[in-house]
Protein backbone atom coordinates (compact mmCIF):
# COMPACT_ATOMS: atom_id res chain seq x y z
CA UNK A 1 0.00 0.00 0.00
CA UNK A 2 2.82 2.43 1.19
CA UNK A 3 6.05 1.20 -0.63
CA UNK A 4 4.62 1.29 -3.91
CA UNK A 5 3.68 5.09 -3.53
CA UNK A 6 6.05 6.53 -0.77
CA UNK A 7 10.19 5.82 -0.77
CA UNK A 8 10.62 3.32 2.05
CA UNK A 9 7.81 4.36 3.94
CA UNK A 10 8.66 3.81 7.52
CA UNK A 11 11.71 6.14 7.62
CA UNK A 12 9.89 8.39 5.48
CA UNK A 13 7.29 8.97 7.35
CA UNK A 14 9.74 9.55 10.62
CA UNK A 15 11.62 11.61 8.83
CA UNK A 16 8.38 13.75 7.99
CA UNK A 17 7.19 13.99 11.49
CA UNK A 18 10.74 14.81 12.99
CA UNK A 19 11.29 17.55 9.94
CA UNK A 20 7.21 18.98 10.67
CA UNK A 21 8.64 18.99 14.20
CA UNK A 22 11.42 21.14 14.09
CA UNK A 23 10.17 23.20 11.46
CA UNK A 24 7.33 24.59 13.50
CA UNK A 25 9.46 24.59 16.37
CA UNK A 26 11.74 27.08 14.55
CA UNK A 27 8.58 28.69 13.07
CA UNK A 28 6.97 29.71 16.39
CA UNK A 29 10.48 30.56 17.99
CA UNK A 30 11.71 32.71 15.40
CA UNK A 31 10.00 33.85 13.12
CA UNK A 32 9.77 37.19 14.51
CA UNK A 33 13.61 37.43 14.38
CA UNK A 34 13.29 35.97 10.50
CA UNK A 35 11.03 38.88 9.65
CA UNK A 36 13.27 41.65 11.21
CA UNK A 37 15.85 40.00 8.83
CA UNK A 38 13.67 40.18 5.44
CA UNK A 39 12.30 43.94 7.04
CA UNK A 40 8.66 42.79 7.66
CA UNK A 41 6.47 43.40 10.30
CA UNK A 42 4.53 40.67 11.18
CA UNK A 43 3.32 41.67 14.98
CA UNK A 44 -0.11 41.88 16.56
CA UNK A 45 -2.39 43.60 15.45
CA UNK A 46 -6.30 44.14 14.40
CA UNK A 47 -7.28 41.21 12.28
CA UNK A 48 -7.70 41.90 8.55
CA UNK A 49 -10.93 42.05 6.71
CA UNK A 50 -10.79 40.92 3.42
CA UNK A 51 -8.30 39.37 1.04
CA UNK A 52 -5.83 41.54 2.29
CA UNK A 53 -5.98 38.99 4.69
CA UNK A 54 -3.79 36.50 2.88
CA UNK A 55 -1.44 39.36 1.76
CA UNK A 56 0.08 40.27 5.06
CA UNK A 57 3.79 40.17 5.19
CA UNK A 58 3.02 37.57 8.49
CA UNK A 59 1.74 35.54 5.44
CA UNK A 60 4.13 36.28 3.05
CA UNK A 61 7.09 35.18 5.46
CA UNK A 62 5.34 32.05 5.97
CA UNK A 63 4.51 31.61 1.95
CA UNK A 64 8.77 31.62 1.77
CA UNK A 65 9.24 29.43 4.66
CA UNK A 66 6.66 26.82 3.39
CA UNK A 67 8.52 26.77 -0.08
CA UNK A 68 12.35 26.59 1.05
CA UNK A 69 11.03 23.58 3.60
CA UNK A 70 9.56 21.55 1.40
CA UNK A 71 12.50 22.00 -1.39
CA UNK A 72 14.82 21.38 0.98
CA UNK A 73 12.56 17.98 2.35
CA UNK A 74 11.99 16.83 -1.42
CA UNK A 75 16.04 17.20 -2.28
CA UNK A 76 16.90 15.18 0.48
CA UNK A 77 14.67 12.11 -0.09
CA UNK A 78 15.29 12.79 -3.97
CA UNK A 79 19.23 11.79 -3.63
CA UNK A 80 18.99 9.76 -0.74
CA UNK A 81 16.11 7.53 -2.26
CA UNK A 82 14.76 8.19 -5.24
CA UNK A 83 11.51 6.88 -6.34
CA UNK A 84 9.14 6.41 -9.26
CA UNK A 85 6.33 8.48 -7.64
CA UNK A 86 8.22 11.12 -5.49
CA UNK A 87 6.95 13.84 -7.41
CA UNK A 88 3.53 13.18 -6.68
CA UNK A 89 4.08 11.17 -3.14
CA UNK A 90 6.48 14.05 -2.10
CA UNK A 91 5.78 17.46 -4.06
CA UNK A 92 2.14 16.37 -4.50
CA UNK A 93 1.64 15.87 -0.46
CA UNK A 94 3.57 19.16 0.12
CA UNK A 95 1.07 21.18 -2.17
CA UNK A 96 -2.07 19.45 -0.81
CA UNK A 97 -0.80 20.23 2.57
CA UNK A 98 -0.55 23.93 1.83
CA UNK A 99 -3.59 23.92 -0.46
CA UNK A 100 -5.30 22.77 2.60
CA UNK A 101 -4.06 25.22 4.89
CA UNK A 102 -4.78 28.29 2.90
CA UNK A 103 -8.73 26.97 2.78
CA UNK A 104 -8.88 26.72 6.26
CA UNK A 105 -7.29 30.21 6.61
CA UNK A 106 -10.27 31.15 4.21
CA UNK A 107 -12.45 29.87 7.42
CA UNK A 108 -10.50 32.12 9.46
CA UNK A 109 -10.73 35.01 7.31
CA UNK A 110 -14.49 34.49 7.29
CA UNK A 111 -14.44 34.50 11.25
CA UNK A 112 -12.81 37.55 10.87
CA UNK A 113 -15.61 39.26 8.95
CA UNK A 114 -18.48 38.11 11.14
CA UNK A 115 -17.16 40.74 13.76
CA UNK A 116 -17.84 43.88 12.04
CA UNK A 117 -20.86 42.49 10.08
CA UNK A 118 -22.67 41.14 12.79
CA UNK A 119 -22.15 44.11 15.12
CA UNK A 120 -23.58 46.44 12.38
CA UNK A 121 -26.35 43.80 12.30
CA UNK A 122 -26.72 44.79 16.06
CA UNK A 123 -26.45 48.24 16.12
CA UNK A 124 -29.32 48.87 13.74
CA UNK A 125 -32.08 46.80 14.69
CA UNK A 126 -34.40 47.72 17.48
CA UNK A 127 -36.42 46.08 19.53
CA UNK A 128 -40.19 45.74 17.88
CA UNK A 129 -42.97 47.80 19.56
CA UNK A 130 -40.43 50.03 21.36
CA UNK A 131 -39.84 53.91 20.33
CA UNK A 132 -36.90 53.50 19.09
CA UNK A 133 -38.28 50.93 16.44
CA UNK A 134 -40.37 54.04 15.18
CA UNK A 135 -38.07 56.73 15.21
CA UNK A 136 -36.96 58.50 11.11
CA UNK A 137 -33.86 57.67 10.41
CA UNK A 138 -32.40 60.39 9.07
CA UNK A 139 -30.93 59.66 4.96
CA UNK A 140 -27.96 60.13 5.33
CA UNK A 141 -27.28 58.10 8.11
CA UNK A 142 -29.24 55.30 6.51
CA UNK A 143 -27.28 55.83 3.44
CA UNK A 144 -24.20 55.38 5.55
CA UNK A 145 -25.67 52.24 6.86
CA UNK A 146 -26.19 51.01 3.52
CA UNK A 147 -23.14 51.43 2.37
CA UNK A 148 -21.05 49.79 5.53
CA UNK A 149 -23.89 46.86 4.85
CA UNK A 150 -23.62 46.07 1.19
CA UNK A 151 -19.53 46.58 1.65
CA UNK A 152 -19.02 44.24 4.09
CA UNK A 153 -21.62 41.66 1.64
CA UNK A 154 -18.97 42.40 -1.08
CA UNK A 155 -16.07 41.87 1.12
CA UNK A 156 -17.59 38.52 1.82
CA UNK A 157 -18.33 37.73 -1.86
CA UNK A 158 -14.85 37.90 -2.33
CA UNK A 159 -14.10 35.73 -0.01
CA UNK A 160 -16.42 33.26 -0.79
CA UNK A 161 -15.09 33.23 -4.31
CA UNK A 162 -11.39 32.55 -3.46
CA UNK A 163 -12.95 29.81 -0.80
CA UNK A 164 -14.81 28.37 -4.21
CA UNK A 165 -11.65 28.10 -6.46
CA UNK A 166 -9.25 26.77 -3.29
CA UNK A 167 -11.70 23.77 -2.83
CA UNK A 168 -12.02 23.33 -6.61
CA UNK A 169 -8.33 22.75 -7.04
CA UNK A 170 -7.65 20.90 -3.45
CA UNK A 171 -10.24 18.95 -5.05
CA UNK A 172 -8.76 18.26 -8.31
CA UNK A 173 -5.26 17.71 -6.79
CA UNK A 174 -6.14 15.38 -4.12
CA UNK A 175 -8.19 13.03 -6.69
CA UNK A 176 -5.45 13.00 -9.10
CA UNK A 177 -2.80 12.18 -5.92
CA UNK A 178 -4.89 9.16 -4.97
CA UNK A 179 -5.63 7.98 -8.60
CA UNK A 180 -1.72 7.81 -8.77
CA UNK A 181 -1.37 6.08 -5.60
CA UNK A 182 -4.02 3.53 -6.84
CA UNK A 183 -1.90 3.17 -9.77
CA UNK A 184 1.39 2.48 -8.35
CA UNK A 185 -0.61 -0.35 -5.86
CA UNK A 186 -1.74 -1.73 -9.01
CA UNK A 187 1.69 -1.58 -10.46
CA UNK A 188 3.39 -3.32 -7.33
CA UNK A 189 0.50 -5.83 -7.43
CA UNK A 190 0.47 -7.42 -11.13
CA UNK A 191 4.33 -6.98 -11.04
CA UNK A 192 3.68 -10.04 -8.48
CA UNK A 193 0.87 -11.91 -9.90
CA UNK A 194 2.24 -15.07 -10.62
CA UNK A 195 2.97 -15.20 -6.77
CA UNK A 196 -0.44 -13.95 -5.77
CA UNK A 197 -2.91 -15.31 -8.47
CA UNK A 198 -3.75 -18.59 -5.81
CA UNK A 199 -3.87 -16.16 -2.75
CA UNK A 200 -8.27 -16.27 -2.36
CA UNK A 201 -9.60 -12.96 -3.96
CA UNK A 202 -6.36 -12.28 -5.53
CA UNK A 203 -8.38 -10.27 -8.23
CA UNK A 204 -10.44 -8.72 -5.76
CA UNK A 205 -8.15 -7.20 -3.89
CA UNK A 206 -6.05 -5.83 -6.87
CA UNK A 207 -8.99 -4.24 -8.45
CA UNK A 208 -12.08 -4.14 -5.98
CA UNK A 209 -9.45 -2.88 -2.54
CA UNK A 210 -7.60 -0.86 -4.28
CA UNK A 211 -10.20 0.85 -5.59
CA UNK A 212 -11.61 1.09 -2.24
CA UNK A 213 -8.73 2.24 -0.58
CA UNK A 214 -8.18 4.91 -2.43
CA UNK A 215 -11.60 6.51 -2.69
CA UNK A 216 -11.64 6.17 1.08
CA UNK A 217 -8.35 7.57 1.47
CA UNK A 218 -9.79 10.50 -0.76
CA UNK A 219 -12.12 11.25 1.93
CA UNK A 220 -10.70 10.75 4.72
CA UNK A 221 -7.44 11.79 4.42
CA UNK A 222 -8.45 15.41 3.20
CA UNK A 223 -10.70 15.16 6.69
CA UNK A 224 -7.50 14.23 8.30
CA UNK A 225 -5.28 17.04 7.24
CA UNK A 226 -8.34 19.89 7.18
CA UNK A 227 -8.77 18.80 10.92
CA UNK A 228 -5.15 19.42 11.74
CA UNK A 229 -4.58 22.50 9.86
CA UNK A 230 -8.02 23.68 11.58
CA UNK A 231 -6.75 23.02 15.12
CA UNK A 232 -3.48 25.14 14.44
CA UNK A 233 -5.31 27.93 12.31
CA UNK A 234 -8.69 28.44 15.27
CA UNK A 235 -6.59 27.30 18.46
CA UNK A 236 -5.30 30.62 18.91
CA UNK A 237 -8.43 32.08 17.56
CA UNK A 238 -10.17 30.73 20.61
CA UNK A 239 -7.51 31.05 23.12
CA UNK A 240 -8.05 35.19 22.32
CA UNK A 241 -12.05 34.91 21.98
CA UNK A 242 -11.37 33.07 25.95
CA UNK A 243 -11.12 36.51 27.11
CA UNK A 244 -14.84 37.45 26.63
CA UNK A 245 -15.91 34.65 28.94
CA UNK A 246 -15.29 34.88 32.51
CA UNK A 247 -16.72 31.93 33.61
CA UNK A 248 -18.41 28.58 32.81
CA UNK A 249 -21.46 27.17 34.37
CA UNK A 250 -21.15 25.19 37.54
CA UNK A 251 -17.05 25.47 37.42
CA UNK A 252 -17.27 29.14 37.71
CA UNK A 253 -14.02 31.38 37.17
CA UNK A 254 -11.34 29.90 35.03
CA UNK A 255 -8.61 31.10 32.45
CA UNK A 256 -9.34 30.77 28.32
CA UNK A 257 -12.43 28.55 29.39
CA UNK A 258 -13.46 27.99 26.10
CA UNK A 259 -10.34 26.83 24.88
CA UNK A 260 -10.41 24.06 27.83
CA UNK A 261 -14.20 23.64 27.40
CA UNK A 262 -13.45 22.33 23.57
CA UNK A 263 -10.81 20.23 24.66
CA UNK A 264 -12.64 18.52 27.74
CA UNK A 265 -15.91 17.94 25.16
CA UNK A 266 -14.06 16.88 22.28
CA UNK A 267 -11.96 14.41 24.04
CA UNK A 268 -14.46 12.96 25.87
CA UNK A 269 -16.82 12.49 22.78
CA UNK A 270 -14.14 10.69 20.88
CA UNK A 271 -12.94 8.34 24.00
CA UNK A 272 -16.87 7.47 24.42
CA UNK A 273 -17.42 6.19 20.85
CA UNK A 274 -14.17 4.57 20.06
CA UNK A 275 -14.95 2.97 23.11
CA UNK A 276 -18.45 2.05 22.06
CA UNK A 277 -17.62 0.81 18.53
CA UNK A 278 -14.43 -0.75 19.34
CA UNK A 279 -16.11 -4.36 18.10
CA UNK A 280 -16.38 -3.09 14.19
CA UNK A 281 -13.56 -3.08 12.61
CA UNK A 282 -13.27 -6.62 13.43
CA UNK A 283 -16.69 -7.70 12.24
CA UNK A 284 -16.33 -5.14 9.23
CA UNK A 285 -13.45 -7.34 8.39
CA UNK A 286 -15.13 -10.45 9.23
CA UNK A 287 -18.03 -9.25 6.60
CA UNK A 288 -15.43 -8.99 3.51
CA UNK A 289 -14.30 -12.94 4.12
CA UNK A 290 -17.67 -14.00 3.94
CA UNK A 291 -18.67 -11.75 1.12
CA UNK A 292 -15.22 -12.72 -0.64
CA UNK A 293 -16.12 -16.24 0.13
CA UNK A 294 -19.67 -16.09 -1.57
CA UNK A 295 -18.29 -14.14 -4.15
CA UNK A 296 -15.41 -16.94 -4.81
CA UNK A 297 -17.85 -19.66 -5.20
CA UNK A 298 -20.29 -17.69 -7.42
CA UNK A 299 -17.35 -17.10 -9.71
CA UNK A 300 -16.43 -20.74 -9.91
CA UNK A 301 -19.68 -21.88 -10.60
CA UNK A 302 -19.37 -19.68 -13.80
CA UNK A 303 -16.35 -22.35 -15.22
CA UNK A 304 -17.41 -25.44 -13.42
CA UNK A 305 -21.53 -26.90 -13.22
CA UNK A 306 -20.08 -28.69 -10.05
CA UNK A 307 -19.41 -25.82 -8.15
CA UNK A 308 -21.94 -22.80 -6.76
CA UNK A 309 -25.02 -25.62 -5.49
CA UNK A 310 -27.65 -24.42 -4.04
CA UNK A 311 -27.00 -26.15 -0.91
CA UNK A 312 -23.53 -24.81 -0.60
CA UNK A 313 -24.64 -20.82 -1.83
CA UNK A 314 -26.92 -21.46 0.64
CA UNK A 315 -24.61 -22.43 3.27
CA UNK A 316 -21.93 -19.36 2.32
CA UNK A 317 -24.83 -17.23 2.49
CA UNK A 318 -26.37 -17.70 5.88
CA UNK A 319 -22.81 -17.13 7.31
CA UNK A 320 -23.11 -13.28 5.27
CA UNK A 321 -26.25 -13.01 6.46
CA UNK A 322 -25.07 -13.84 10.13
CA UNK A 323 -22.32 -10.71 9.98
CA UNK A 324 -24.46 -8.24 8.48
CA UNK A 325 -27.31 -9.08 11.16
CA UNK A 326 -24.19 -8.74 14.04
CA UNK A 327 -23.49 -5.11 12.61
CA UNK A 328 -27.11 -3.98 12.43
CA UNK A 329 -27.01 -4.99 15.90
CA UNK A 330 -23.25 -3.12 17.53
CA UNK A 331 -24.24 -0.34 14.83
CA UNK A 332 -27.50 0.44 16.21
CA UNK A 333 -26.20 1.31 19.78
CA UNK A 334 -23.32 2.51 18.48
CA UNK A 335 -25.09 5.22 16.36
CA UNK A 336 -27.61 5.60 19.61
CA UNK A 337 -24.56 7.45 21.13
CA UNK A 338 -22.85 9.26 18.19
CA UNK A 339 -26.03 10.53 17.59
CA UNK A 340 -27.14 11.87 21.20
CA UNK A 341 -23.22 13.08 21.62
CA UNK A 342 -23.71 15.68 18.34
CA UNK A 343 -27.60 16.55 19.31
CA UNK A 344 -25.84 17.34 22.54
CA UNK A 345 -23.49 19.24 20.53
CA UNK A 346 -25.20 21.74 18.90
CA UNK A 347 -26.43 23.38 22.11
CA UNK A 348 -23.36 22.74 24.22
CA UNK A 349 -21.91 25.64 23.78
CA UNK A 350 -24.44 27.83 24.49
CA UNK A 351 -24.77 26.55 27.63
CA UNK A 352 -21.14 27.67 28.41
CA UNK A 353 -21.87 31.03 27.51
CA UNK A 354 -25.16 31.25 29.45
CA UNK A 355 -23.19 33.18 32.42
CA UNK A 356 -22.22 35.79 29.76
CA UNK A 357 -24.97 36.24 27.50
CA UNK A 358 -26.84 36.96 30.37
CA UNK A 359 -24.92 39.97 31.76
CA UNK A 360 -24.06 41.17 28.53
CA UNK A 361 -20.49 40.50 28.04
CA UNK A 362 -20.22 39.99 24.49
CA UNK A 363 -21.91 41.85 21.54
CA UNK A 364 -23.56 39.63 18.82
CA UNK A 365 -20.93 39.69 16.92
CA UNK A 366 -17.99 38.17 19.06
CA UNK A 367 -20.78 35.91 19.93
CA UNK A 368 -20.90 34.50 16.07
CA UNK A 369 -17.27 34.29 16.65
CA UNK A 370 -16.97 32.23 19.45
CA UNK A 371 -19.74 29.88 17.73
CA UNK A 372 -17.28 29.51 14.58
CA UNK A 373 -14.34 29.17 16.53
CA UNK A 374 -16.00 26.72 18.88
CA UNK A 375 -17.78 24.56 16.22
CA UNK A 376 -14.54 24.65 14.43
CA UNK A 377 -12.21 23.39 16.76
CA UNK A 378 -14.45 21.14 17.98
CA UNK A 379 -14.73 19.39 14.58
CA UNK A 380 -11.55 19.07 14.67
CA UNK A 381 -10.83 17.13 17.35
CA UNK A 382 -14.03 15.13 16.98
CA UNK A 383 -13.05 14.06 13.91
CA UNK A 384 -12.82 10.35 15.36
CA UNK A 385 -16.51 10.72 15.96
CA UNK A 386 -17.58 11.88 12.65
CA UNK A 387 -15.03 9.49 10.50
CA UNK A 388 -15.63 6.46 12.89
CA UNK A 389 -17.84 4.39 9.98
CA UNK A 390 -15.71 5.42 7.44
CA UNK A 391 -12.44 4.33 9.56
CA UNK A 392 -13.65 1.09 10.29
CA UNK A 393 -14.04 0.54 6.60
CA UNK A 394 -10.68 1.57 6.27
CA UNK A 395 -9.13 -0.74 9.05
CA UNK A 396 -11.41 -3.21 7.17
CA UNK A 397 -9.71 -2.80 3.78
CA UNK A 398 -5.94 -2.39 4.96
CA UNK A 399 -6.44 -5.69 7.47
CA UNK A 400 -7.19 -7.46 3.69
CA UNK A 401 -4.58 -5.69 1.68
CA UNK A 402 -1.83 -6.75 4.76
CA UNK A 403 -2.87 -9.53 4.71
CA UNK A 404 -2.45 -9.88 0.77
CA UNK A 405 1.04 -8.11 0.78
CA UNK A 406 2.42 -10.64 4.23
CA UNK A 407 1.87 -13.53 1.63
CA UNK A 408 3.82 -11.66 -1.06
CA UNK A 409 6.67 -10.86 1.49
CA UNK A 410 6.91 -14.84 2.24
CA UNK A 411 7.16 -15.86 -1.18
CA UNK A 412 9.50 -13.63 -1.64
CA UNK A 413 11.76 -14.48 1.29
CA UNK A 414 11.01 -18.05 0.53
CA UNK A 415 12.30 -16.92 -3.11
CA UNK A 416 15.88 -15.52 -1.73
Amino acid sequence: MFKSFFPNPKIFFISVLIFAGLTCAVWYGYNEQMADFFGLDITDSEPVIGLKHFVTDSFLLFYCYYFICTVIFAFVWFKASPHKWQWWSIIGSSTILFSTYFSVQVSVAINNWRRPFFDLIQSLLKPIGSNAATETINAQTANSASEQLFGLLIVFGEIAFLAIFIYVVTRFLVSHFIFRWRTAMNEYYTQYWLKLRNVEGASQRIQEDTMRFASIMESLGVALVEAVMTLFAFLPVLWSLSEYVSELPIIGEIAHPLFYASLFWSIFGTGLLALIGIKLPGLEFNNQKVEAAFRKELVYGEDDANRADPITLNELFLNVRKNYFRLYFHYMYFNVARMLYLQADNIFVFILLVPTIVIGAITFGILQQILTAFGQVSNSFQYLVNSWTTIVELLSVRKRLTAFESTLDDNINHTN
